[in-house]
C-alpha cells in the first residue's frame, strides 16, 4: 500500500463534473468537454482513502468560492477546468492559495500559460523541443494574411487558442487550401469567441506521454500511441463520433527515450507540478514534434493513467495513490518552506 509521509489528512477534491453546472449562454456545444464523470472523482477518493486520508468534495470554482475563506481541509487535489476565460484553469488554484491550502497539481501561472497554445509552444520551443511552425489569427482578423506573412505551407491545422481536450476540432480543422482555412478560422472565431492558432499539420504517428513528479524529480511514464483517422490524419480522440482509424509507426527504445525526454522538457519548462500529459506527432524522420500539454489530465478509469496502471499490473487506486501520495508530500513541504521563509511558520490554519 502506498503511504504518505504525512499523517491522516482531510484532502479537498476540486473538480468540474458533468451536469453540475448549466450551459452558459452562448457557449459552444462542447463547452464542458474537459469536465469529468463521477467515476473520476470516485477514483481519486479511493486513492486518497488508500493513503489513509479523508477525501472532502469541494467541487468547482463557484463551490470553492462559496466556502471561502475556511475550506476545512489540510490540502487539496485540483483537477478543476472552470469556464469563461483563458485564465479559467487558474480559478481554483488562486482560491486555494488565498485560503492557504496546499494544492496538488500545477499552480495558477503554469495552468494559465499552458492553456494558451501559442504561449505554450513559445516556452516549449525555447526548451529545445520541436514545435510546428505557425502563428495566431486574432479574433476577427484575416487568416490568409497570417499564411502569407509567416510563409506557411498547406496542409495547416486550426484550433482555438485557449481550449483543450480537442475542443473545436473537426475534420475541417485540417485545411488544405486558403479558402478552407478562412472558413475554418471563421467557424472557430464564431463558436469560441477567441483567437485561433494556425500551424503546420504534422503527418505521422501520434503519441501521448504522461509525466509525474516535479522539477528534477519528475519522470516520464511509458508512451502510448493514439489512433488517427486515415482521411484527415487527425487523432481519433479529437473527432466526434466513432471514426475509422489507423495506427502506424513503431515504438522503438530510441523513440520512447526521445518522447520521454521531450515530455519532461515541456513539463519542466512550464514548471508543471505533480502530473501532466503531453501529445506529440512523429513524422518519417523520427523526431517528436510537440503538439500540446495538459497539466490537468483526466484521471478517469478509462483514461491514459488508468491504461498505464493496467500495463503496470497495478490496481488503479494503488497507481493513483502512488501519484497523489508523492504529490501531497511535495505540496505540504513547499507550503511549509514558503511559510518559514515568510516568517509565519506555514499557511493559515483551517478550523475543523
Amino acid at each position: 500500500m502506498a503511504e504518505s509521509r504525512n499523517g491522516p489528512l482531510r484532502v479537498g477534491l476540486c473538480y468540474d463534473r458533468f451536469g453540475d453546472a448549466p450551459r452558459p449562454p452562448g457557449a459552444p456545444p462542447d463547452w464542458d468537454a474537459e469536465y469529468e464523470p463521477e467515476e473520476t472523482v470516485a477514483a481519486l477518493e479511493a486513492a486518497l482513502r488508500r493513503l489513509g486520508h479523508e477525501p472532502v468534495r469541494l467541487g468547482n470554482a463557484a463551490a470553492v468560492l462559496a466556502r471561502m475563506p475556511d475550506l476545512g481541509v489540510d490540502a487539496a487535489v485540483n483537477i478543476a477546468e472552470s469556464y469563461g476565460s483563458r485564465n479559467r484553469e487558474a480559478h481554483v488554484p488562486v482560491l486555494l492559495e488565498l485560503a492557504g491550502v496546499p494544492c496538488v497539481g500545477s499552480d495558477a501561472l503554469s495552468l494559465s500559460v499552458s492553456l494558451d497554445k501559442h504561449l505554450t509552444k513559445t516556452v516549449v520551443a525555447a526548451a529545445g523541443v520541436g514545435v510546428p511552425p505557425g502563428g495566431v489569427v486574432p479574433l476577427g482578423a484575416d487568416a490568409g494574411a497570417l499564411v502569407e506573412a509567416a510563409g506557411l505551407a498547406f496542409p495547416l491545422m486550426a484550433k482555438p487558442r485557449y481550449e483543450g481536450t480537442a475542443k473545436g476540432i473537426t475534420p475541417s480543422s485540417r485545411c488544405e487550401t486558403s479558402d478552407g482555412l478562412v472558413a475554418e478560422v471563421a467557424r472557430q472565431h464564431a463558436l469560441y469567441g477567441q483567437d485561433v492558432v494556425v500551424e503546420a499539420f504534422v503527418d505521422g504517428a501520434e503519441w501521448t506521454v504522461g509525466v509525474v513528479g516535479t522539477g528534477d524529480g519528475a519522470r516520464a511514464l511509458p508512451a502510448l500511441q493514439r489512433a488517427v483517422e486515415p482521411r484527415s490524419g487527425i487523432g481519433v480522440h479529437a473527432l466526434p463520433g466513432d471514426p475509422d482509424y489507423v495506427i502506424g509507426g513503431a515504438l522503438t527504445p530510441e523513440l520512447e527515450e526521445r518522447l520521454g525526454d521531450a515530455a519532461l522538457a515541456a513539463h519542466r519548462a512550464l514548471e508543471c507540478r505533480d502530473f501532466s500529459r503531453s501529445d506529440f506527432r512523429v513524422a518519417a524522420d523520427g523526431v517528436p514534434v510537440f503538439i500540446e500539454i495538459n497539466p490537468l489530465p483526466t484521471f478517469a478509469p478509462d483514461g491514459t493513467f488508468a491504461i498505464l496502471a493496467e500495463l503496470d499490473g497495478q490496481p488503479y487506486d494503488a497507481f493513483l495513490a502512488d501519484v497523489l501520495g508523492a504529490a501531497l508530500d511535495r505540496a505540504l513541504a513547499d507550503s511549509a518552506r514558503l511559510g518559514a521563509e515568510a516568517g509565519g511558520g506555514g499557511p493559515p490554519a483551517n478550523d475543523r
